[in-house]
């Protein structure tokens, strides 16, 4: 019985210090956040290679945000994030990787000019929210498909001020909004102002350009 006591004890003092990591994680990415302004958050897959058609496009997005006046948030990871992350950097512009401690996939890429390694999923999570101006999301898997459809939900309950959600690639994402539409939207889950929140922009030029008429820098 004292062995069981005191590993019911020993958890809530570890649940207990929990807390504080977490508040020293979010003061962290506060501090370093605060520094950047006018940033628009890019998704996308960490398994997209540099000679895939999407890893170009997110260099160049990321490029382009940097080029007008934009800071560029990622993951921090390979693939989209790596590109987007470059394509800021080389331009000079903020290049700002959101690392995430996984066992596979997710290591840091070189080309964050500011970075952050984060233990807990739901912090990132809110930092990718609270310091984005709009979010651009390239083909990607499950974590893609998490931000993208949080973002949604916030906006559309009204818990964030409403933002650009720009989906890059629709012959990727055309079934999903097919099924959006057509089974959603047409059983009535959702309305249709919140199928018209989302926008497929295939070229980068014209993503900045979407952006920049509802931001002002």
């Amino acid at each position: 019985m004292e062995d069981k006591q005191y590993l019911i004890d020993s958890f809530s003092i570890e649940e207990s210090w929990r807390i504080f990591r977490i508040m020293a994680e979010f003061v962290e990415s506060i501090e370093a956040l605060s520094k950047v302004n006018n940033a628009v958050t890019i998704f996308g897959s960490a398994r997209i290679k540099p000679d895939d058609v999407y890893y170009q496009k997110a260099e160049r997005l990321g490029q382009l945000l940097a080029q007008n006046g934009f800071s560029v948030i990622t993951g921090g990871g390979p693939g989209i994030m790596e590109a987007a992350n470059k394509g800021a950097a080389e331009a000079n512009g903020k290049s700002v990787g959101m690392n995430i401690r996984l066992p596979f996939e997710q290591k840091p890429n070189p080309y964050a000019n500011i970075h952050l390694d984060y233990k807990y999923f739901f912090i990132r999570k809110v930092m990718f929210v609270k310091y984005a101006l709009a979010y651009v999301i390239l083909p990607g898997g499950y974590g893609t498909m998490d931000e993208f459809f949080e973002a949604l939900t916030l906006i559309q309950t009204k818990r964030v001020k409403s933002f650009p959600l720009i989906l890059m690639g629709s012959e990727y994402w055309q079934g999903l909004l097919d099924w959006l539409k057509n089974s959603m939207l047409h059983k009535s889950m959702i309305l249709p102002s919140d199928y018209e929140m989302i926008q497929i922009i295939d070229d980068p030029e014209e993503v900045v350009k979407h952006i920049k008429k509802y931001v002002i820098i």
